[in-house]
């Protein structure tokens, strides 16, 4: 039993592991408990068990195992931690649990593998049942088929994976197991349930009659799709919501909704790939081309056996397929005809996608085959098409489908229509977008009036088809010529469509609902756009707000008429007017004769042809009136301007008249419904008038508002056949300008370029040099919309002439398009045109681009050509590629025709030799731009194999492949190149160079796109095995393309990735990961259009235009208004853009207009942050060198990347340094706008600036430092402070050009170094400055030299650094160079050193050459100065860092907290006493070599010199912490907005700008004077005190020196401040809340100011003196008492100290002490005694009653006296029970001094005269009596006695023997030992040799009078060192005094809270005293300033009274001892 009891006392976890069954049993049980009890998922509790949950599941014992079971599963379903387990549990389940022959245990096992799937584990149970599935035992195989099987039917396809089981299945149903077969069967109808049809495919080779039961079960499933029963823990609300339904009684939406959650499983996923390539028949390629057609048959069957396979593995099927389609082409037997379409038909299914890139070479064959008859060969083409139609886009073989419709055989006319609507119903909404459907709709058109019936059938049932997809109102402005039977026909045919995805899109179209449709970025880019604005367009919206955001236009009255109605023409689009207008009949004279008489006034039309002028100019005016009173439908426009032609019509003579017709002409264009019928009647006239110098102007006018109402390509196109048609030079050259104008108007849709072209040619060729300037600027305009592609037209004119082009093209480059103002508002109704103008630019520009005349070179390909360049020998074949390239140079711009070539060149990019591989590539480039945006449909065949060669081994090849990859993207964008498998199989390819190549292309594109195809995530797994690459480029390429690929998956997919990754690699890359989140850039805005309010749920980021700055992307929602007034400013690009939607065939222009509009610098959160990290962790390069190599160039790019504009990047790392200066030119442009962004990307941005140092092009450099001059103002106005880093990386090379030779440029840097001193310390720049002495170029050393000059003259010797001796032996050196300019930089840089410190700069430099001293000296005689008073630059320095010290609001921009708290300190140094120390050394430390040199010259100027240091505060000085904080409760709990206004009014009372600060304590006033308001003030008085006390130091120090400040500003300000503390301290409950810290440092900021005497001197000075007298007053009624009289006594004993203030001040301090004790009477209750009196002792400590008598004055010590004596007198004997604080109270004299009185009021019953108070209180009455002195001697023996006080003792007797010389001391002694009584004698012998001895030697101690000053304000020094009696002080005295002196210094380890003295020699510190937020600096200061004032004035150090303290013994190693000992003992030497 013994055995069994000791397990019970164990904890639980460890019975769980014991060996004893039992144990474990117990040790489970009390887990299970503890797990049912644990509320808290994430409770640490859990992670206890986190090992043994393993040992749970599979332990040895069946009973234990159970229960072991049963709390694995409560864990799993609790623990936060469980799934860490999921790996080891479920493989101990499956190995251990799954064979027991327990039911129960079985069952537990499966509901754990469930509940780990429930808490999202699902693929890592999957993997280890799989596992499972390869047992020997079958029992495990069942278990694991039988949990897979619960697993989907509970939680369904989308959480299982189905393709891993499908695969296993085969394998499962052999099985020799019955158990096994039969749980097979059960899970394969389960999988049915979910899958149906799909699962028919993998199982077709089982066993017949297992299918054939399988069949029989599968009918008796449910029809309906089934639904999950269970759901992940991330999906139980949507469980919650389905429950909700099914009690709600109707699931039927429920139903819609779920469907949607299963997954449509395709079979073909579940299917394994087959590789059929290698199993062609080997003689296949000969037998096909073989003349006996039975041999072509056979290898056609050969195929079709392969092909049947439903699967086929990726491989190249060119030549295949070409085979296969010369079969379908030429192959004259019908019957091989239709088994090669079979063929075809079988690898279309069989490769889906991949077959897409030869569907465009095979599409057009069949389509031109279909003129075979025969049903069966019809039937098979029918297939094959519609097969490879699913493999590829409408849109791909749109343009071959287009062409064959114009054939001239009616059956290919009707099946190439029948294949249309076959297509159209595959598509829906967004893939059939207004770009696809136009030309197709217009091909149908055409068929319906065919004249074969089956013809027009095809076409109504392809026109129907569309109707139904996208929905009569994308369709209708298609038909509105169609008539009304024909288009009923139409509708009827759509109503009988059935679509292939259900009619629920058709529906929606119609609705015009708008669902986004999930992942359709299939086609459009722009297709979600569209939908959103077909809604939005009817609404009159506020758009006519925004007249440059055309894409929705205003709409008109919001009611579109119908299609063939006869409504206003302004409500009909373009397409419904052009249709309408131009077949509107000519009228003849006389009809129109009498339509206008019945408008116009009969008299009018009388005097038309009057032969009078005057008459005719009365008929026109009359004209004019009646056309502007007519109504817009009743206006007969071709009837009035038949008129205006009538005779003289436009040969009229008279100007006015004719000016006036015009103007006419234009009325009725602009007015009435005006068709180009009246055009053409007038247009001629116009344009005979253009050049008229008088009517010149009208007549433009009146061709414009044609061009409004006809359209301007039509109109223009009509003009200038007119002008040319004509010799008239003038006219020419004015159509041409007039052109120009009205492109820039109306913008550039749909303009005839060809035929423009032509005239432009003419016109280039006039002789009239005003024609062809006028040519020259139309083409200027035509290339902001066309492009560069512009020239190519022109490349055969004369050079001249090509020159003076350029001139004009360069002039428009890098500007974008206006925005159209005209020529839309009439015609842009409800929406209906939106598809062409709100369309992607990318459609926009391919029309532009289709508008150019392309060359068709098909012909040209001939197949001797294509064998040329497949010729075995590489001369023949590079003959071959030169003819390509010179075909396409000659065609200029081709159709996407080009037969057989992308097959010949394809095979060339693999070819042996590499100088073709290039001229390959070079042909493919050009191919591009000769194609344009057409040559996406050779992306798969072409384009991916161009990507292959980017993988070659040869760097020139590498290159020209990426320039061939980017010439294409440019012209087809993304999409096709991310689309399908492609690209991932090429990332998969493990070639290095083809991997960083591949990713480094992808980091570059993927950051410009909005949207990416699907297919992207397919990539991801190759792009994890590249970041684990061996290949460090590979690595570092693809860490930055992660975050990329991040800003388009997102991180949860990404993350999700990383499941199939090894354990290790998934850690790794999950870090990547987090770390590319944090960089992770915002993907780019939508190019702004603006629609009208966004209906419904649209997303408010439409608004957002291309300009809008980044903040605003961000943000979730975005106020349309401010946006819309930004879309008409800046974002004019992009909408000019979107709303003509015909541009650009170029895609760079385009892509640089688009991009330009938004910020250029990118926030990246944490951004810079990062990078310092990197580069502290050394995972980057450190930003030093000698020259920038490239890695440092590609490191900077990579950073650059994701946080700076991608067009601003190409432009800044472009190879041409006037790319350099636009980047620097925009830098400029966006400093002030883009402030955060500057500052977020600082560190990028000054290294960029580095590289442009090492550049040799001067005005690059010029700019930089233009650009450097202003960033550093801002960012002094930002208030940021450099960090470390970014200096380190930038101010070397910035000193590198100090050293240029021109002038100006060393100007500008010195200038930059100066306004560099205002965001960075000089101390710290000054170690950079002193670096750069060291260059080899002189110019540098000297300007370096001049610069540390500059700095020292300007912040004082604290900036020289390391220390002022070493910089200056470094800067002495210098004096003897051998340049001239260097030397003289020298000298005077030390000149300026000795104007600011004196003679002590010789002992600095050390020892010079005699011949570099004499100059020296000669130059200081020379220049004569004395020492200034102060470094002149800390006034200016001074408010720009005081100006916000408490400002929360401003804080937010600063760098670093260390910036902080030195602003604090730099406000705390200056609000110092003006009279500050004036040489502080570097962390106050003791020089040693420096007193050793000291010669002991005393220089009396030295007090005099006033100096801020404001660089001392970088350094680590002990900083007490503020006590502002700590102060108010409130202030931490209050973070209520009052407390923050509060806060934020209060930093501003500090600022340094005088009218912010009254305006801050105005508003203060105002609360305070309110009583119900004044109590938001509590919790913020000492906040308050402080910036109040701050202000009056700024005034003091700063304002009051300060000439241009106006005196009465400061006066204003005063008042304020003052009647601002009168008010606060009339507020007795605020009052008291101000600390005593504060109180003293208030005291002294008032007692300072009564004193000033410049106040004294200003008109109203005596007034602000009398009301700091009355505040003064209130402060000391109301405030907390004990507060205030603390304060004030520590007031005077820092006054006392500090020699240099003045005497009057410590009167004033006095002065409110003995106001104070007046009010003691009252107060005496309320003050905490135990307090003020640890505050008298210190202050007794400080002063001993010997020191305070010496004081020149009395006062002191009387006041000191009278405050003991008042307090005696109230309090009586219990005094003395007051001194709780104090710890060692003998070492005061207080309580000796408090008991003498209590004796003395005893005694003399407080009859005690004032005088007797002065002389006598110390001295024991002489009548006291003897028992009382022997009370006092034996203490003083007592104190002798011990070891701890034996000084303090002895220094006692002695007072007591010199003022009792009389007493006897003998008894004492004589009990004592010999020793004793000699350690006595010799004690008081030596006490007195020192008192006695002080009037000869002028400091007893020996100790240099600097060194001993630190330690005189305490009676704490140690005896003489060299004692008379010749007695050795050992070692360990001085290591004591070094010990004092660090300590005091604020060296040592223990933190000094307060004054130093306190600490002097005490064993422990003093009780913490009250510390003022400035105090430690005071304290510091003080010391600092009485160590020189008794350094010059030796006699006030005579108080070395005691020698208290016991000697410490020391560890130190004796050597430094006797170092020491030997300094200070020369140090001693030189003071006698």
């Amino acid at each position: 039993m013994g055995d069994d009891s000791e397990w019970i006392k164990l904890p639980v976890d460890q019975k769980c592991e014991h060996k004893l069954w039992k144990a474990r049993l117990n040790g489970y049980e009390e887990a299970l408990k503890i797990f049912q009890k644990i509320k808290d998922e994430k409770s640490p509790e859990w992670s206890k068990f986190l090992g043994l949950i393993k040992k749970f599941v599979t332990d040895s014992n069946a009973v234990v195992q159970l229960k072991g079971l049963e709390a694995a599963l409560v864990y799993v379903e609790n623990a936060h931690v469980a799934g860490k387990t999921t790996g080891e549990v479920v493989s101990g389940v499956v190995s251990k649990v799954f064979n027991q022959p327990k039911a129960k245990a079985k069952e537990l096992g499966i509901e754990i593998c469930l509940m780990y799937i429930e808490i999202e584990k699902g693929e890592a149970v999957q993997e280890e049942l799989l596992k499972g599935l390869d047992n020997k035992n079958p029992k495990i195989i069942v278990a694991c088929i039988e949990t897979l099987r619960k697993a989907l039917s509970e939680f369904g396809s989308k959480i299982i994976l189905l393709k891993p089981i499908i695969k296993v299945l085969p394998k499962l149903f052999e099985s020799r197991e019955k158990a096994v077969r039969d749980e097979a069967k059960l899970i394969a109808v389960e999988i049915y349930r979910w899958i149906r049809d799909a699962l028919r495919p993998p199982l077709q080779n089982i066993n017949s009659v297992q299918l054939k039961e399988l069949e029989e079960e599968w009918v008796k499933l449910p029809t309906g799709a089934p639904k999950p029963t269970r759901f992940l823990r991330s999906q139980q609300e949507l469980e919650a919501k389905l429950e909700q339904q099914q009690s709600a009684g109707g699931d039927a939406e429920g139903g819609g909704d779920d469907g949607d959650e299963v997954p449509q499983i395709d079979a073909y996923e579940l299917l394994e790939a087959v590789e059929i390539l290698s199993k062609l028949p080997k003689d296949f390629y000969d037998k096909i081309e073989a003349k006996k057609w039975q041999e072509r048959k056979e290898a056609l069957e050969a195929v079709e056996v392969l092909v049947k396979n439903p699967k086929l593995e990726a491989g190249d099927y060119a030549d295949l397929v070409k085979a296969l389609k010369k079969v379908v082409g030429k192959d004259t037997n019908v019957m091989l005809v239709a088994l090669a379409a079979k063929c075809l038909t079988g690898l279309a299914v069989g490769l889906r996608k991949k077959f897409g890139q030869y569907a465009g070479h095979v599409v057009p064959t069949i389509l031109e085959k279909f003129k075979e008859k025969k049903p069966q060969v019809v039937q098979a083409l029918q297939e094959a098409i519609d097969a490879i139609f699913l493999t590829t886009t409408l849109q791909n073989i749109s343009e071959d489908v287009l062409a064959v419709m114009d054939n001239k055989n009616p059956t290919i006319k009707q099946q190439t229509s029948l294949f249309i609507a076959r297509s159209f119903r595959h598509c829906t909404a967004s893939t059939l977008p207004k770009s696809l459907l136009k030309p197709f709709c217009a091909a149908l058109l055409k068929h319906i009036n065919d004249s074969a019936p089956e013809v027009r059938d095809a076409a109504f049932e392809a026109l129907g088809t569309a109707l139904k997809v996208v929905g009569e109102k994308a369709v209708n402005p298609f038909l509105v010529d169609v008539d009304k039977l024909k288009l009923d026909k139409i509708k009827e045919c759509s109503e009988k469509v059935e679509l292939v995805n259900g009619k629920k899109v058709g529906l929606a179209a119609e609705k015009k609902e708008f669902k986004p449709v999930p992942g359709r970025t299939a086609v459009s880019g722009a297709a979600g756009d569209k939908d959103t604005k077909d809604i939005s367009a009817p609404k009159p919206g506020p758009l006519k707000k925004a007249p440059a955001s055309k894409a929705g236009g205003p709409p008109k009255k919001g009611k579109p008429t119908a299609p063939g109605g006869t409504g206003s023409a302004g409500t009909k689009n373009k397409k419904g007017l052009e249709t309408k207008e131009i077949v509107e009949p000519e009228l003849s004279i006389e009809v129109c004769e009498e339509k206008a008489s019945a408008v116009l006034p009969a008299t009018c039309i009388q005097l038309l042809d009057s032969s009078n002028w005057k008459e005719r100019l009365a008929c026109m005016e009359e004209f004019q009136k009646a056309v502007e009173l007519m109504d817009r439908t009743e206006m007969p426009c071709q009837a009035l301007v038949r008129m205006l032609a009538k005779k003289p019509g436009w040969k009229e003579t008279n100007f006015q008249v004719m000016q006036m017709k015009l103007h006419i002409v234009a009325l009725i264009a602009q007015k009435g419904n005006f068709s180009k019928t009246s055009a053409q009647i007038v247009l001629d006239g116009l344009v005979d008038k253009i050049g008229d110098v008088k009517c010149g102007n009208n007549a433009k006018e009146a061709m414009t508002a044609i061009a409004e109402a006809c359209m301007l390509p039509w109109t223009a196109e009509q003009v200038m056949s007119m002008a040319f048609s004509q010799k008239n030079p003038k006219n020419q050259s004015e159509t041409l300008n007039w052109l120009s104008n009205a492109i820039k108007e109306f913008g550039f849709s749909g303009l005839n370029v060809k035929a423009f072209i032509s005239n432009v040619k003419t016109a280039l060729a006039a002789t009239n040099p005003a024609v062809r300037t006028s040519a020259i600027t139309l083409l200027g305009v035509m290339y902001l919309y066309v492009g560069p592609s512009l020239r190519m037209f022109f490349e055969d004119e004369k050079p001249a002439l090509l020159s003076q082009i350029d001139a004009e093209f360069e002039k428009m480059q890098g500007q974008s398009p206006p925005a159209p103002t005209r020529g839309i508002s009439k015609h842009t109704t409800s929406g209906t045109d939106e598809g062409e103008e709100g369309d992607e630019p990318d459609d926009g520009g391919n029309d532009v681009v289709d508008l150019l005349p392309r060359t068709e070179i098909s012909d040209k390909i001939t197949s001797e050509l294509v064998s040329k360049i497949g010729d075995k020998n590489w001369k023949i074949r590079k003959e071959g590629l030169d003819e390509v390239a010179g075909i396409i140079n000659e065609a200029k711009f081709i159709q996407p025709n080009i037969g057989e070539l992308p097959t010949a060149l394809k095979g060339r990019l693999n070819d042996s030799n590499k100088i073709l591989v290039q001229q390959t590539l070079n042909i493919l480039q050009q191919l591009a731009v000769a194609m344009g945006p057409n040559i996406k449909q050779h992306v798969k065949n072409l384009g991916i194999p161009i990507i292959t060669v980017l993988g070659d081994s040869k760097n020139n090849v590498r290159a020209a492949a990426l320039a061939t990859v980017n010439a294409w993207a440019e012209q087809t964008g993304m999409k096709e190149w991310l689309e399908g498998e492609d690209l991932s199989e090429e990332l998969k390819k493990e070639n290095p160079f083809l991997r960083q190549e591949l990713l480094g292309w992808l980091a570059e594109k993927l950051p410009t796109l909005r949207s990416t195809p699907t297919d992207l995530i397919l990539c991801v797994p190759h792009l994890y095995s590249c970041l684990e690459d061996r290949n460090g480029d590979v690595r570092k390429k693809a860490q930055d393309a992660l975050p990329f690929f991040m800003m388009h998956l997102g991180y949860e997919k990404m993350a999700k990735a990383t499941g199939k990754l090894k354990p290790t690699s998934k850690d790794q890359v999950l870090a990547m990961l987090e770390k590319a989140k944090a960089n992770m850039p915002a993907k780019p805005a939508a190019p702004a259009k603006a629609t009208s309010k966004p209906v419904g749920g649209s997303a408010p980021a439409k608004f957002q235009a291309a300009s809008a700055p980044v903040e605003d992307s961000v943000s979730s929602t975005v106020e349309p208004k401010p946006d819309l007034k930004k879309a008409k400013t800046v974002g004019v690009s992009s909408k000019a853009k979107s709303a003509q939607g015909k541009k650009v065939p170029s895609k760079t222009s385009l892509k640089e207009d688009e991009d330009k509009s938004g910020p250029i610098f990118i926030v990246v959160p944490n951004g810079k942050e990062q990078r310092m990290k990197d580069e502290k962790g050394l995972k980057v390069l450190k930003w030093n060198f000698t020259t920038p190599r490239d890695e440092y160039i590609e490191q900077l790019k990579t950073q650059m990347s994701s946080c700076v504009a991608k067009w601003l990047q190409d432009e800044m790392f472009h190879s041409d340094f006037q790319h350099h200066n636009k980047a620097l030119a925009v830098m400029v442009d966006h400093l002030e706008s883009e402030k955060e962004g500057v500052i977020g990307c600082l560190d990028l941005i000054l290294k960029w600036l580095t590289l442009r140092f090492f550049d040799t092009n001067t005005s690059v450099l010029m700019k930089a430092l233009e650009y450097l001059k202003l960033l550093f103002t801002l960012l002094s106005e930002e208030e940021y402070h450099l960090t470390e880093n970014e200096a380190s990386s930038f101010i070397p090379y910035l000193i590198l050009k100090v050293g240029e030779p021109k002038d100006v440029i060393r100007k500008d840097v010195r200038a930059i170094l100066n306004r560099m001193c205002l965001v960075y310390p000089a101390s710290k720049m000054f170690p950079f400055i002193m670096e750069g002495t060291k260059s080899k170029n002189s110019k540098q050393r000297a300007e370096c030299l001049e610069e540390l000059g500059c700095l020292v003259e300007s912040y004082g010797m604290n900036v020289c650094q390391p220390t002022p001796g070493k910089a200056l032996k470094e800067i002495a050196i210098h004096i003897g160079d051998r340049d001239n300019a260097v030397r003289n930089a020298a000298l005077n840089t030390i000149v300026t050193v000795y104007n600011v410190h004196g003679d002590q700069v010789f002992k600095l430099i050390g020892t010079l050459s005699e011949k570099d001293m004499s100059m020296l000296e000669e130059r200081i005689k020379r220049s004569a100065k004395r020492p200034s008073a102060a470094p002149i630059k800390q006034v200016d320095e001074k408010p720009q860092r005081t100006q916000s010290i408490n400002s929360n609001a401003n804080m937010l921009r600063k760098g670093p907290a260390e910036d902080i708290s030195s602003k604090l300190n730099q406000a705390r140094n200056m609000s110092g006493h003006p009279e500050a120390a004036q040489m502080v050394r570097r962390e106050f430390q003791l020089d040693l070599d420096e007193i050793e040199n000291d010669n002991g010259t005393v220089r009396c100027e030295m007090p005099e010199l006033v100096q801020h240091k404001l660089d001392d505060i970088f350094e680590p000085v002990l900083i007490p912490e503020p006590k502002i904080r700590a102060v108010s409760p409130h202030f931490d709990d209050m973070h209520s907005n009052t407390a923050s206004t509060i806060n934020f009014i209060i930093s501003q009372v500090a600022s340094g700008d005088i009218n912010t600060s009254i305006q801050a304590l105005t508003q203060i006033d105002e609360v305070l004077r309110q009583e119900d308001k004044a109590e938001a003030m509590s919790g913020h008085i000492d906040q308050f005190l402080i910036a109040t006390f701050m202000q009056l130091r700024l005034i003091y120090n700063t304002h009051m020196a300060d000439e241009k400040l106006e005196k009465d500003e400061i006066i204003k300000l005063y008042s304020c401040i003052i009647g601002n503390m009168i008010s606060l301290f009339q507020i007795e409950s605020l009052a008291r809340e101000a600390s005593t810290g504060v109180l003293k440092d208030l005291m002294h900021g008032l007692i300072t100011l009564m004193l000033d005497s410049r106040i004294e001197d200003l008109e109203e000075g005596q007034q602000v003196i009398r009301s700091v007298n009355l505040l003064v007053v209130k402060v000391l009624e109301k405030s907390d008492q004990t507060n205030i009289l603390s304060a004030l006594l520590v007031l005077l004993q820092d006054s006392l100290l500090a020699t240099a203030s003045s005497p009057k001040f410590s009167e004033l301090v006095m002065k409110c002490l003995w106001r104070m004790v007046r009010l003691l009477p009252d107060t005496i209750n309320s003050i905490n005694l135990d307090r003020i009196l640890l505050d008298i002792h210190i202050f007794m400590k400080v002063f001993p009653k010997e020191k305070l008598k010496q004081c020149k004055s009395e006062f002191p010590i009387r006041t000191l006296k009278t405050l003991l004596h008042t307090l005696c007198k109230l309090k009586g004997p219990k005094i003395l029970d007051h001194l709780t604080m104090i710890d060692n109270k003998n070492e005061s004299e207080l309580e000796a001094h408090l008991c003498r009185m209590m004796k003395h009021s005893m005694d003399q019953a407080g009859s005690k005269s004032d005088k007797e108070t002065e002389k006598g209180a110390s001295r024991i009455d002489e009548k006291s009596s003897k028992a009382k002195v022997n009370d006092f001697l034996a203490e003083i023996f007592k104190k002798i006695g011990s070891k701890e006080n034996t000084k303090e003792g002895l220094a006692e007797l002695y007072e007591y023997k010199k003022k009792y010389s009389d007493a006897d001391i003998e008894p004492f002694l004589k009990n004592s030992s010999q020793f004793f009584q000699s350690y006595v004698e010799r004690g008081l012998r030596v006490i007195e040799m020192e008192r006695e001895g002080k009037g000869r030697i002028p400091t007893s101690t020996g100790i240099s009078s600097q060194m001993e000053v630190t330690c005189v304000p305490a009676t704490s020094t140690v005896s003489s060192i060299g004692n008379t009696n010749g007695e050795e002080v050992g070692p360990s005295v001085y290591l004591e005094r070094l010990k004092i002196l660090r300590q005091r210094c604020g060296l040592d380890n223990t933190k000094q809270d307060d004054r130093p003295p306190l600490t002097s020699l005490l064993s422990k510190p003093a009780v913490p005293t009250v510390a003022s937020s400035t105090d430690m600096l005071h304290s510091k200061l003080s010391q600092l300033r009485e160590s020189r004032e008794q350094h010059q004035h030796s006699d006030l150090d005579s108080n070395q009274t005691h020698s208290s303290g016991t000697v410490t013994t020391s560890s130190s190693s004796t050597a430094n001892i006797d170092d020491l000992k030997k300094r200070l003992e020369r140090i001693k030497s030189s003071r006698k």
